[in-house]
């Protein structure tokens, strides 16, 4: 796929309309509390349009909260932060080294609930330039690539389950090699799946 069509194809996607997404999608038998407090969060897809990939983390094992599973770079909103953008583009470059100026935004898609209690922000940005990752290790114990035309085509796509908090809950599952990519990660890649879908 030639950089110019990723381009064009990633701003139609975000030009759809689309409602926000939530982890609890598949599971419409939860009952969320209303008037909740979120958390504000963002992450940042980080797209490498000459290699047609997408930038993912698998978090450090050593983690109090999802150790071990595959992320976007993102994290909390802090109070320094000008806004979403701005929080995903700090922890790209907190996370795995990837310098502000390397990124350009492309926007963002709907926000997305997820069960720990964030209300999380995708920021879809293109790496245009060469980009050698680092690691922090606290956070990450690697950073890799998968290609985006396999986590867009929703044909890729499983639900699964697992038992949690004493229930079943259902979520999407994108697998790529050696690496699972699910929960709120999964469902993310999913709705950009959806929009990017002919």
């Amino acid at each position: 796929m030639a950089t110019p069509e990723l381009e064009q194809r990633l701003r139609a996607a975000l030009a759809r309309t689309g409602r926000p997404s939530t982890d609890y999608d598949l599971n419409p038998e939860v009952v969320v509390q209303a008037g909740r407090k979120l958390r504000p969060a963002a992450v940042l897809i980080a797209v490498r349009p000459a290699r047609g990939t997408v930038i993912l983390t698998k978090r450090s094992a050593a983690l109090l909260h999802h150790p071990g599973q595959v992320a976007f770079p993102g994290g909390k909103v802090d109070a320094g932060d000008r806004d979403t953008t701005d929080a995903a583009l700090r922890e790209a470059q907190e996370e795995i080294g990837l310098p502000r100026s390397a990124v350009r935004i492309l926007g963002q898609m709907p926000t997305h609930e997820t069960v720990t209690g964030f209300d999380m922000t995708p920021v879809i940005g293109l790496v245009d330039g060469d980009f050698i990752p680092r690691p922090e290790a606290g956070e990450v114990s690697e950073v890799f690539e998968v290609p985006l035309a396999h986590v867009t085509d929703p044909s890729r796509f499983m639900i699964q389950s697992r038992r949690w908090q004493g229930r079943q809950r259902h979520y999407y599952t994108v697998p790529f090699g050696p690496y699972y990519i699910w929960g709120a990660t999964g469902r993310i890649l999913r709705a950009l799946a959806d929009r990017m879908s002919p």
